[in-house]
């Protein structure tokens, strides 16, 4: 990480930062202004491709990626309306991520900072998603992030703007990739977790299933027990020769899974003294936790921010904001930055203050 120079970053004149978002099956380009305001944000989705292999096809993704990404540069210049030479920098999601994706996002984005001379930043994908919240709302320190996505079910805690810690991670299935392995059992197509969702919320009835809450201080998280009960009910019911409603089977994951994060997200908070709770990630979409989680911090008197649903999934904008965090502390990357798909959020975090 190097510094900018005093007359490449100014704190009067605007910061137009460009982001390129590659992490996995969403191919993604937007323009923010200030880390906050944005221009553009396109979004190219490769759902209906991978869809035939039942989940992401890793170098699929990536040639994926390579078709769309140059028109989409241009295109997301052009509805931004500022010309290539006023961007500040050029930010890309660095890690983690699938590498193959990864290498095409962050080859476009080196590509583009060297033409224009323009400063890049790398940025860290679980960054930008607890900063999406930032695109819309004002962010109050010390702050507890619930990031929930396919890869990721982490309790983030941040004393000040741009300083990550981690408190608790899951210590194997993440609750995206829980969903769509439920979801497979019970012949939903990929992508399962919105249909997983739905079903939930039509069901009337509900099949008990447990709650992992694991050892009686810990913030960690588990998924793969939870996933292997729902396989032995199905097993079980069929063996018996009955038939279990699959909403109903739907409703007892998504409630077991929901409670645990909600009961462990809000004991966090009240821990750590954290002003405002903030729901991160892919699944931040669902509307069983979004709606449990609003209840449980209106009874509680907490504040929690959830970002619109267009910035929940992978999109650039968050990445864009994110890399505004370094942008004002000058803290840039070097053109050898490598993709890194293990790249930790607390040592991207800033540093300084």
């Amino acid at each position: 990480m190097k510094e900018l120079s005093e007359n490449q970053q100014t704190q009067e004149a605007p910061c137009y930062i460009l982001a390129v978002e590659t992490s996995c099956d969403e191919t993604s380009v937007a323009v923010v202004k200030d880390g906050r305001e944005v221009l553009s944000n396109l979004i190219s989705s490769q759902i209906e491709t991978h869809k035939a292999f039942g989940g992401v096809v890793p170098e699929v993704a990536s040639r994926k990626h390579v078709e769309v990404i140059t028109l989409m540069l241009e295109q997301a210049i052009e509805e931004s309306g500022i010309r290539p030479r006023d961007l500040s920098a050029i930010a890309v999601t660095q890690g983690p991520g699938l590498v193959g994706a990864l290498l095409v996002g962050i080859v476009a984005a080196k590509t583009l900072a060297m033409a224009l001379g323009k400063p890049l930043i790398g940025t860290h994908h679980i960054a930008g998603h607890i900063y999406a919240n930032r695109l819309t709302q004002e962010l109050k320190y010390p702050a507890m992030a619930l990031v929930v996505s396919g890869g990721h079910t982490e309790l983030v805690h941040m004393e000040s703007e741009g300083k990550f810690k981690l408190i608790g991670r899951t210590r194997d299935d993440a609750v995206g990739e829980a969903y769509d392995k439920v979801a497979r059992a019970l012949g939903c197509p990929y992508p399962g977790g919105p249909h997983v969702d739905r079903m939930a919320s039509e069901a009337e009835q509900v099949v008990p299933l447990p709650r992992v809450w694991l050892e009686a201080d810990s913030y960690d998280f588990s998924l793969s027990g939870l996933k292997s009960a729902v396989l032995n009910v199905l097993n079980q019911a069929k063996m018996r020769g009955e038939t279990l409603e699959a909403s109903a089977v739907a409703r007892g994951f998504q409630e077991a899974v929901v409670e645990v994060l909600v009961e462990k997200a809000v004991r966090a908070v009240r821990q750590y003294g954290s002003q405002q709770l903030l729901l991160c990630g892919g699944v931040a979409a669902n509307r069983g936790l979004r709606t449990a989680l609003q209840e449980r911090c209106e009874r509680e008197g907490l504040e929690l921010l959830i970002p619109p649903m267009v910035y929940c999934t992978d999109n650039a904008a968050m990445i864009g904001a994110a890399a505004y965090l370094k942008w004002q502390r000058g803290e840039i990357s070097e053109f050898d930055a490598k993709a890194d798909p293990g790249l930790s959020l607390e040592e991207w975090s800033v540093q300084s203050v």
